[in-house]
């Protein structure tokens, strides 16, 4: 099933996506709701993020071969840091270039949306809380990120997190082909097979620290291949069995 949240005359509302129809839905969605008679034309909503998280909990190097190409020691445990909401921009939308920085770097990256309240939740239960995947750019401004030494600023410009294009419940996350296209040339090419830290192990580890509500997100890391963007240019985020997810930058 694919979740879209989109805006329509004004409004913005979830929706089933059935085809090139979306089936508007009311009531609770991470919850009790019910499929509507109403059906739009997918050409005639604007897709926007699939969600709008507490907060995003973030994975840094969490592929092999990122770890070695950011020269970085491979970490003991998931190695957290958060994004503010702010960031958080929809497929389509724009990626602002901040004047406060001469290096804009695109991350590919698995996003998991948290379905309901988890706090600390084992192992073996981890995949219950979860609401569905969709793409991410982890949008980074890399020499303030070299610069500050902690990765908060670097990471939490407006626009930094985009997200979608929709949501996918019936996937599974351990083998999922993950590709990054700047300018319509592959960049980044992996599999979440090669994630060091299972999806599950997040979760579980996540929720020992910090309380997941529903719509919170987790950006599960990012494989080898990334690089600098540049005003003008697109980034297109591909993942199996999702979908795309494309920005520009401006």
């Amino acid at each position: 099933m694919r979740i879209v949240r989109f805006w329509y005359k004004n409004e913005i509302n979830y929706g089933l996506l059935a085809g090139n129809q979306v089936e508007v839905v009311d009531g609770d969605i991470y919850g009790e709701y019910t499929v509507t008679n109403l059906k739009i034309a997918l050409t005639d909503v604007k897709l926007t993020a699939p969600c709008l998280p507490s907060k995003a909990v973030c994975i840094g190097l969490n592929y092999l071969d990122h770890a070695r190409e950011m020269k970085d020691k491979l970490p003991a445990n998931p190695l957290l840091f958060l994004k503010p909401s702010s960031a958080v921009i929809g497929d389509g939308d724009d990626i602002e270039y901040p004047s406060l920085s001469e290096n804009l770097h695109y991350e590919g990256e698995l996003a998991v949306v948290i379905g309901k309240t988890a706090r600390k939740v084992p192992l073996a239960r981890a995949l219950d809380y979860v609401w569905g995947y969709t793409c991410a750019n982890d949008v980074t401004a890399r020499d303030l990120q070299h610069q500050d030494g902690q990765w908060t600023r670097g990471k939490s410009f407006d626009t930094f997190m985009p997200i979608g294009p929709w949501l996918e419940t019936e996937i599974d996350p351990g083998k999922l082909a993950i590709k990054s296209y700047l300018n319509g040339e592959i960049r980044q090419s992996s599999n979440t097979a090669n994630l060091i830290f299972k999806v599950p192990e997040l979760i579980s580890f996540i929720t020992e620290v910090m309380t997941l509500y529903p719509g919170d997100v987790i950006l599960t890391g990012t494989p080898a291949g990334v690089g600098p963007m540049q005003i003008g240019d697109t980034i297109t985020v591909e993942i199996e069995g999702i979908g795309t997810l494309t920005n520009k930058v401006v």
